[in-house]
């Protein structure tokens, strides 16, 4: 839990991006495919489209047909991995972060009792 409270800006950050990038792509795709019988019958179906893709589920039930919503899809994809792939370096460093504090902490009174029962039983005058 502490990660999660220590890299909030991260994830708001990261919440922030996906939610610009789907509506952009959404729109762009639901444009991209007016005219054609690809089942994109409006913006927030093409922003369904854009999450399905973006978090690389990719059920597959709407697919572009034109060759620039194929384009579009294409940069998608790829812009997808990267903008979810950012952050997470930044929440790996927090983790270690926080990993190596609580360790530090755990060595620390584990050498406090050692200390302590030596001190009690005589070892260390």
């Amino acid at each position: 839990m502490k990660v999660v409270s220590a890299a909030s800006k991260e994830f708001a950050m990261l919440a922030m991006l996906i939610m610009v990038f789907v509506l952009l792509f959404g729109t762009l795709l639901y444009y991209s495919e007016m005219g054609y019988e690809s089942g994109y019958s409006s913006i927030p179906l093409g922003c369904w489209w854009a999450i399905v893709t973006v978090t690389t589920v990719g059920y597959g039930d709407l697919a572009p047909q034109s060759t620039i919503g194929r384009l579009i899809g294409s940069i998608a994809v790829v812009l997808g991995i990267v903008i979810l792939a950012l952050p997470m370096t930044v929440i790996v460093s927090k983790f270690n972060e926080s990993y190596g504090d609580v360790k530090r902490t755990t060595e620390r009174e584990q050498l406090k009792n050692v200390r302590a029962y030596a001190l009690a039983n005589g070892a260390i005058y």
